[in-house]
C-alpha cells in the first residue's frame, strides 16, 4: 500500500515538472519573438533619380530668307565656324543690282534735297538740261548694248547646243534626263527669236535715237527678263545632264563655261540698263524741281524721297543678307544639306549648329517627385559612355508646365555639368541622382520598422511584455531606406522590427 502510495506521488511530480517546464519554454519563446530596432541619429540625404540625354547648351537650325539657287558653299559639316561667317550662298546677281539702283536712287535723292535747300539758279537750269539729254542718250545706248549682249548670248553662246535654233522645231543636240525641262528650254528658244528679231528691228531704225527712251527701256527690261529666265534653264540643263557618248566632259566643261558667261553679260547689261534708267529719272526730276522752284512743300517732298530710298536701301540690303546663311554663333557644322545649283526654299532648314559652349542634361521628373526639386540643387551623374566615371553639376531650370507623353506627366529639367569636359557629345544617356534635402543630427529609422495604415504612421514597442503602437511624424527618407523621425521616439529607444516579426 506504501509503495502505491509512493509511485502516485512520483507520477503527479513527473507531471507538475512537465506542465511547469513547457510554461517556461513557452514564455520564453514568447519574448523571443520580436527582433527590435535602435532609433540612432546622424545625417541623411534624400535624392531623386532620374535618366537623360545630354544636349548642347546652343545649337541652332538655319536656312535662307529668300528663294533661290544656291551658287556657293564655305563651309561643309564638320567644319568649326565663327559668328557672322558666311556658311553659304545663293546666286544674288539680281538682288546685288537692285541694291545697287537703291543706293543709286538714295543718293539721288539726297542730292536733289540738297540742291532744293540752296535754291536753283539759270546756270542750274541749263545744267540740270544738259543731264537730262544725257541721261536719255545714255538710256538708248544702254537699250542698244542690251540688245547687242542678250543677241551675242542667245545667237553665239546658246545656239551652239541646238538644232535648228532659229525656227519653230529648235531642240537641244543632247539627251537631258528631265524631258519636261529640256521641252521648256526648247519652247523658251523657240519664243526668243521673234523677240530678238522685234528687238533687232527696233534698234537698228533711224528714229531709234529720238524714242522715248523710259518706254524702250521698260521693253527692254522685259526683253532681258525673258532672256535671263531662258538662260538659267539652260544652265540648270547643264548641271542635270549627265556625261554619255554624245556629250564628252570637255564639251560639257566648254557649255557651262559659255552659258556662264552670257549669264554675266545679260546680269552686267541689265545693272547697266538699270543705273542708266535710274540716272535719267534722277535727272528729271531735278529738272523739274529746278523749274518749281524751292518751295517748303518741295522741299518736305524732296525729303520724304530721301527717307523713302532710305528704306529702299535698307530693304535691298535685308533681301541681299537674307540670300545668305551666316553664322549666329561659333560652333561646329552638324547638318549641312546645302548642295550647289540645288534651288533653296525660303525657311527650309538647311544648316544646324552646335555652340562651343559646352553640353547640359535634359530629364523628365515625375509629378511625384518635381515638388521636392529646386533650381540649385546638386547632381551626380554617371553616363553610360563613360563607365565608372561620376560627373557633379547642378539644376537651373524646372519646367513651369507639364509634358504629357502618351498619358504619363513629366516635368521638364536641365542641369549643367560644373566642368566642361570635351568628350561629351549630344545625345548621351546620363543616370542621375539629385540631391535635394540633406538633415544632420536627426533621429533615423529603417523604414521596415515602420507601420504606415489608414490611421497614420507608427511603430511598435513592448511596455513589460505587452507591445504597444506609438505614432510618429515622419521627416525625408534617404535611397537606402532609412527615414527621418521628427517625433515620437526618442534617441537608443528600441522599436520592434516590423519587417521580421513572426505572424
Amino acid at each position: 500500500m506504501t509503495f502505491l502510495k509512493s509511485k502516485w506521488v512520483l507520477w503527479i511530480i513527473l507531471v507538475l515538472a512537465i506542465i511547469g517546464g513547457g510554461y517556461w519554454f513557452f514564455m520564453r519563446s514568447n519574448s523571443a519573438s520580436y527582433q527590435f530596432v535602435t532609433v540612432t541619429q546622424g545625417s541623411i540625404t534624400e535624392t531623386v533619380s532620374v535618366t537623360g540625354n545630354t544636349t548642347p547648351t546652343k545649337s541652332v537650325s538655319l536656312g535662307f530668307q529668300n528663294t533661290g539657287t544656291i551658287a556657293h558653299i564655305y563651309h561643309t559639316l564638320g567644319d568649326h565656324v565663327s559668328a557672322g561667317e558666311v556658311i553659304a550662298e545663293l546666286n544674288t546677281a539680281n538682288l546685288s543690282a537692285v541694291l545697287q539702283q537703291a543706293r543709286a536712287s538714295l543718293a539721288v535723292a539726297e542730292a536733289n534735297l540738297a540742291s532744293l535747300m540752296a535754291g536753283t539758279r539759270q546756270e542750274q537750269l541749263t545744267i540740270d538740261q544738259n543731264a537730262v539729254t544725257q541721261s536719255q542718250m545714255a538710256l538708248i545706248n544702254a537699250v542698244a548694248n542690251a540688245y547687242a549682249v542678250s543677241d551675242g548670248a542667245v545667237h553665239t553662246n546658246v545656239d551652239q547646243f541646238f538644232t535648228n535654233p532659229r525656227t519653230s522645231i529648235a531642240t537641244l543636240t543632247f539627251i537631258v534626263p528631265d524631258a519636261m525641262l529640256a521641252n521648256k528650254v526648247a519652247q523658251d528658244r523657240i519664243a526668243l527669236e521673234p523677240v530678238l528679231t522685234d528687238w533687232s528691228e527696233q534698234v537698228s531704225s533711224p528714229s531709234f535715237s529720238g524714242s522715248d527712251p523710259m518706254a524702250v527701256a521698260t521693253q527692254t527690261v522685259q526683253n532681258i527678263a525673258q532672256v535671263s529666265t531662258f538662260l538659267n534653264d539652260v544652265a540648270a540643263v547643264l548641271v542635270k545632264t549627265p556625261l554619255s557618248g554624245s556629250l564628252l566632259a570637255t564639251t560639257l566643261a566648254t557649255y557651262q563655261s559659255s552659258i556662264a558667261t552670257a549669264r554675266t553679260n545679260v546680269a552686267s547689261a541689265l545693272t547697266t540698263l538699270t543705273s542708266a534708267k535710274t540716272a535719267l529719272v534722277s535727272a528729271e526730276g531735278a529738272l523739274a524741281l529746278a523749274k518749281a522752284g524751292s518751295t517748303p512743300e518741295s522741299i518736305a517732298a524732296q525729303q520724304a524721297q530721301v527717307e523713302q530710298a532710305q528704306a529702299g536701301v535698307a530693304s535691298a540690303e535685308a533681301n541681299l543678307q537674307g540670300s545668305q546663311i551666316v553664322a549666329p554663333m561659333s560652333g561646329m557644322v552638324t547638318q549641312q544639306d546645302a548642295k550647289i545649283g540645288q534651288l533653296a526654299s525660303s525657311g527650309m532648314p538647311l544648316v544646324s549648329i552646335i555652340g562651343n559652349g559646352g553640353f547640359e542634361v535634359d530629364a523628365g521628373v515625375s509629378e511625384t517627385d518635381v515638388g521636392k526639386l529646386a533650381v540649385g540643387d546638386t547632381a551626380t551623374m554617371t553616363l553610360d559612355a563613360f563607365p565608372n566615371e561620376s560627373f557633379v553639376g547642378s539644376v537651373f531650370y524646372i519646367a513651369p508646365a507639364q509634358t504629357n507623353t502618351q498619358g504619363v506627366i513629366s516635368y521638364q529639367i536641365k542641369i549643367s555639368f560644373n566642368k566642361v569636359d570635351p568628350r561629351l557629345k549630344s545625345g548621351l544617356t546620363t543616370n542621375i541622382d539629385i540631391q535635394t534635402k540633406h538633415n544632420e543630427n536627426v533621429l533615423i529609422l529603417p523604414q521596415y520598422a515602420i507601420l504606415q495604415n489608414d490611421n497614420g504612421t507608427f511603430v511598435e514597442t513592448l511596455v513589460g511584455k505587452a507591445m504597444t503602437t506609438s505614432p510618429i511624424t515622419l521627416g525625408i527618407q534617404d535611397q537606402k531606406g532609412n527615414v527621418e523621425i521628427l517625433s515620437g521616439v526618442t534617441l537608443g529607444e528600441h522599436v520592434i522590427n516590423i519587417g521580421l516579426k513572426k505572424q
